[in-house]
């Protein structure tokens, strides 16, 4: 089997020394599952001193990415027939889970690191997506990139020890995980639910999916889709008691999810 390529553009490939230390990857990159190749931007930049920025036109804050120096960066990657470009910016899609999980169908993912105030403009035209990792602004795109690569990295075949501990994990089937304990039993005065220890496998089962769908009303409702709704045991009736709840709080009728 071939290795999954990351080919990232960035202005501090140093940042990226953190993957030697963070388990999976490093696991991945020993067995030879994954190559990180970095693209040091400043070695594509202009002039004696290594021009990679410059201020913006119309004047503003910061500096601002000049497009020559990234563009020859890109151009030197070798590309795969099955390889995405994805442009790490605020103003991207959200990160999700499914992303993740396609992306891993492919054999190679280019990314581009934004930094400072921003980047010019033209530098869009190279991406086939714009992936952002949240509502919030950091410093350069180099910590996202290292969560797609540990994101997608985890997803690999030959990756996890287990791979069935995929399986269950928040995020791949809409919902979050189900809770977990282990030993010890009884910690200050905290028991562990008495089904796990039971030894009734459908039981267990069972009471997992209603958990997860429980912890995933009350913390994350928007990742609940009708599909989901309908098959979840019991679904209804959770919903139900939240309406009543909600009315017995604000004295009127309220509908959390008016669309079911």
């Amino acid at each position: 089997m071939s290795s999954f390529n990351f080919d990232v553009v960035t202005l501090f490939p140093k940042a990226f020394e953190l993957i030697n230390n963070l388990g999976v990857i490093t696991r991945a990159l020993d067995k030879n599952l994954i190559n990180v190749n970095l693209y040091d931007l400043r070695e594509y930049g202009e002039g004696s001193y290594r021009q990679v920025d410059d201020k913006p036109y119309g004047g503003g804050a910061g500096m601002v990415l000049k497009p020559e120096p990234i563009y020859k960066a890109y151009e030197s990657i070798r590309k795969s027939p099955k390889s995405q470009t994805l442009l790490m910016t605020p103003q991207g899609k959200v990160l999700k889970q499914k992303d993740l999980a396609r992306w891993s169908t492919l054999d190679q993912i280019i990314i581009i690191c934004g930094q400072y105030e921003g980047f010019d403009e033209r530098i869009r035209c190279l991406a086939d997506q714009e992936i952002s990792m949240g509502d919030y602004v950091l410093s350069g795109g180099e910590i996202p990139a290292i969560s797609i690569i540990n994101g997608l990295t985890r997803l690999l075949p030959g990756t996890l020890g287990d791979p069935d501990s995929l399986v269950d994990e928040s995020h791949n089937s809409s919902l979050l995980e189900y809770p977990q304990y282990t030993r010890p039993l009884t910690f200050k005065d905290m028991k562990v639910p008495d089904i796990l220890v039971s030894g009734n496998h459908e039981e267990i089962k069972s009471w997992r999916k209603r958990k997860s769908f429980e912890r995933t009303l009350k913390r994350r409702s928007d990742l609940i889709s009708n599909e989901k709704y309908n098959q979840i045991p019991q679904s209804k009736r959770i919903i139900e008691e939240s309406n009543k709840f909600m009315k017995f709080i604000i004295g009127k009728e309220y509908d959390i999810y008016p669309d079911w």
